[in-house]
């Protein structure tokens, strides 16, 4: 057992839960708690540290999946890990998760692939919210602008819930260059815009088509919204201008997985 925070493999765990330069360096990200925990793909699960009491409460999961990914679970006493933890009442397990490369035409190619493009998202909470939604909607992938936050921020995983190992997502350095090549493959990009010229259920989704959705602040850069082929609005009643930017994406994410059903005839 653990049981000194000056412990080398302590000190880069905690570091790795502050420092993006070096989980991208490491090509991992750390997920804490027992439903992160059950869901990683056993493939990408490097290295299990978990305190006694959680060790004795879970051995049978802890062991299996340590065993089906040919590693070993370290313990850590409970002061250490309320250290290297990011959550206020850890539940005494933590992971580190190697991290998965996608190309953009991974997650573009399908017969009718249903994508979002996010404009330099910044709220950790709202990014995470995204990409599970994304899972429930039936979303092929995420594209999100080099000014979004970091996807492996460890507020960022937890509100995934589990979907960040799912979900396909790519970084892009240029995503009004990206638009612009996805549309020549025939995707339609809808822009979530004050200026919309009709409401999102009125416009056909059942094809290839995203969702573009913009800083919670400042929505989407002129230069990403004038590459969209359509700017739909949400109809707000009262006072209220807009929606937040989880809560927008959602919306038009289900109503697009409505539409599809409809094809199906579900």
């Amino acid at each position: 057992m653990i049981t000194s925070t000056s412990n080398a493999k302590v000190k880069r765990l905690a570091s790795l839960q502050k420092k993006k330069k070096l989980r991208d360096s490491e090509q991992v990200f750390l997920v804490e708690g027992i439903r992160m925990f059950r869901e990683v793909p056993e493939d990408m699960l490097l290295e299990i540290y978990t305190t006694q009491a959680f060790m004795e409460k879970e051995r049978k999961i802890i062991e299996e999946k340590a065993a089906a990914s040919g590693i070993t679970a370290e313990l850590l006493s409970d002061s250490v890990f309320g250290h290297v933890s990011d959550t206020k009442t850890p539940q005494g397990i933590l992971c580190v998760v190697r991290q998965v490369k996608r190309d953009i035409g991974e997650i573009s190619g399908g017969k009718a692939p249903l994508l979002l493009a996010l404009d330099n998202i910044q709220d950790p909470g709202n990014l995470g919210t995204i990409i599970r939604t994304a899972e429930g909607a039936g979303a092929a992938g995420v594209i999100m602008s080099g000014g979004c936050v970091d996807i492996y921020n460890p507020k960022t995983i937890r509100s995934t819930m589990g979907s960040v190992y799912r979900v396909p997502f790519v970084y892009v350095h240029d995503l009004a260059e990206t638009i612009l090549g996805l549309q020549a493959e025939g995707i339609r990009f809808f822009a979530a815009h004050l200026e919309g010229s009709c409401a999102y259920d009125q416009v056909d989704c059942r094809g290839k088509c995203a969702f573009l959705i913009g800083n919670e602040g400042n929505g989407l850069r002129a230069e990403v919204a004038a590459c969209a082929d359509q700017y739909i609005k949400i109809p707000m009643c009262g006072q209220v201008e807009s929606l937040n930017a989880a809560v927008a994406a959602s919306v038009l994410m289900f109503e697009a997985a409505r539409q599809r059903r409809q094809i199906k005839g579900v």
